[in-house]
């Protein structure tokens, strides 16, 4: 395995920190986000990650790891490094981030949420998911966060807001600001958007 180098980069959440690698742990488009170790179960990297006790979230996409820590009184400087040494190690040993590809497994769940009752709202649905993978998605992954569609019923539209965004103090306000007015202007039946995974 060729060396592994990695970097820490600030997010907009004060607790949470985003590792960025050079090489990539998940296909483009895939991410997964562990709230606790109990859903960590597929990644012996996150179950990893949870053993050091600050460690309150793991989230993982493609070339980047965000963790964010449970206790807010201890100071990144002194996290980083020793973190950023633990992945280096990790990944450089072949060490297995998933037991099973989750790549597999949301196909399979986004298709079982975007069977929508009448074929209107799935077309809806279908350009809702378009502008959040293509115009929302890359922008949330810079800060270390993914979002995800849900459902789209009646004018609303809920997301998931993963990694760093969950718990992140601006997380509603670029949720009803930005997301929201962009899906309003781009898709007239959308009357607002509500997030799942926001912990404030």
């Amino acid at each position: 395995m060729s060396a592994v180098s990695i970097y820490a980069e600030a997010s907009p959440n004060p607790e949470s920190m985003k590792f960025v690698l050079n090489s990539n742990l998940l296909v483009d488009g895939v991410s997964v986000d562990y709230p606790n170790l109990e859903a960590a179960a597929n990644s012996p990297l996150a179950q990893e990650l949870f053993g050091f006790d600050y460690v309150g979230r793991v989230f993982i996409a493609q070339n980047f790891v965000t963790v964010t820590k449970s206790q807010p009184e201890m100071a990144w400087t002194q996290l980083i490094p020793e973190l950023r040494q633990f992945l280096k190690s990790y990944v450089e040993a072949g060490g297995p981030i998933f037991l099973v590809d989750p790549a597999a497994e949301q196909k399979a769940a986004q298709a079982a949420t975007a069977g929508d009752p009448t074929q209107h709202d799935g077309q809806i649905a279908q350009k809702v998911i378009d502008l959040l993978d293509n115009y929302v998605r890359p922008a949330v992954e810079q800060d270390g966060g993914n979002i995800t569609f849900k459902s789209y019923h009646e004018g609303i539209v809920t997301v998931n807001l993963q990694g760093s965004c969950s718990g992140c103090p601006s997380a509603t306000v670029t949720l009803k600001s930005g997301i929201e007015n962009l899906l309003k202007r781009m898709v007239p039946e959308v009357q607002s958007v509500v997030a799942e995974g926001i912990t404030v």
